[in-house]
């Protein structure tokens, strides 16, 4: 039976975040937005190798989700995926390290700026290929069903990995076993520089969630609580043994593709107007406008914030470097 789409609106009279929580998601959404405006800022030295793709602009998706995971849950990301690592618990100081190729880095300095693993998070790895990170996902996934655990696994990955076929291959057999993952389409309207309404002639993504009996959910991307209110939900489901989610949560990256992208392939209008609606913004006017918490604090965490990573940066720049016997560990 195919389980229809859910286009989720939040009720902006419920409100049961205690201050507590609202002071945590706006530490969290800081600190992804620093950090990667930090890498910008160390890439420009030409102290990292590879390419940096940063998440500016999409980070209430991974704020939102996972604020609901537990340590051990199991998660993969995209070579974007640096905010999902920071809200999912990653230090600072290891990311940094490990993108400036640091012994003290997650992967020793190895995986660069694109692929971040950490088997204490559960972070089952950053992927450079498009929809790669998905069925190891769904592997993690069977691992907590068949071990009988309380584990769940989530996944990330953007509009155009719906093209995959290992994605419709690995939605299948999640929803044939009735695993319990939570996929997350974050879909910023571009597969690198394509307009993702030029591949695909459906509106909504989640339409093919719902097309293997996948409970499929749209959300706004840029609310933060939004995206909480259906990952709670999904997490809760997946926990209970009902099964995978998938959320399709509509976003925006404000930044072109990778670092150095001309971005001829969209309007400086259109970058505007997506500016004006980007999570942190969202966020600060709606807690401003319930007096929920003031103008003076919340800027007074997000100096706090932007100094912690300024200080994680720097040390991680300063740490050491990987002997050169590192280059015969970890490899098969």
């Amino acid at each position: 039976m195919t389980e229809k789409i859910d286009f989720y609106q939040l009720n902006e009279d419920d409100w049961s975040w205690r201050k507590k929580e609202i002071e945590q998601v706006w530490y969290k959404l800081n600190q992804i937005r620093s950090f990667e405006e930090t890498s910008i800022k160390y890439y420009k030295k030409g102290v990292m190798g590879g390419s940096v793709h940063t998440s500016i602009g999409q980070e209430a998706v991974a704020a939102g989700v996972l604020k609901h995971v537990n340590n051990d849950d199991y998660m993969t990301m995209t070579y974007r995926g640096r905010g999902q690592a920071l809200a999912k618990g990653a230090d600072p100081y290891k990311l940094f390290a490990e993108m400036f190729g640091r012994i003290d880095g997650y992967c020793k300095g190895k995986g660069g700026p694109m692929h971040i693993a950490s088997t204490e998070l559960g972070i089952l790895g950053a992927n450079g290929i498009v929809a790669a990170g998905i069925p190891i996902a769904v592997g993690g996934a069977l691992t907590a069903k068949t071990k009988k655990t309380d584990q769940v696994a989530v996944t990330f990955f953007g509009d155009g990995s719906t093209n995959q076929g290992v994605f419709h291959e690995a939605l299948n057999l999640a929803a044939i076993l009735s695993l319990p993952i939570v996929f997350v389409c974050e879909n910023n309207l571009y597969s690198e520089m394509t307009p993702i309404s030029d591949s695909v002639l459906i509106d909504h993504l989640a339409e093919r969630g719902s097309s293997y009996g996948i409970p499929s959910v749209v959300v706004d991307g840029n609310d933060v609580r939004a995206v909480s209110e259906v990952a709670e939900a999904a997490f809760k489901r997946a926990r209970e043994g009902g099964g995978p989610t998938l959320i399709e949560a509509k976003t925006y990256r404000l930044q072109g593709h990778m670092f150095g992208d001309a971005e001829t392939y969209r309007t400086k209008e259109e970058v505007e107007e997506w500016t004006q609606k980007e999570p942190l913004k969202v966020f600060k006017k709606v807690c401003i406008d319930k007096g929920l918490l003031t103008e003076e604090r919340l800027d007074e965490i997000a100096n706090e914030v932007h100094e912690e990573i300024q200080l994680s940066a720097k040390k991680a720049f300063e740490s050491k470097e990987p002997e050169l016997k590192e280059v015969y560990t970890d490899v098969y």
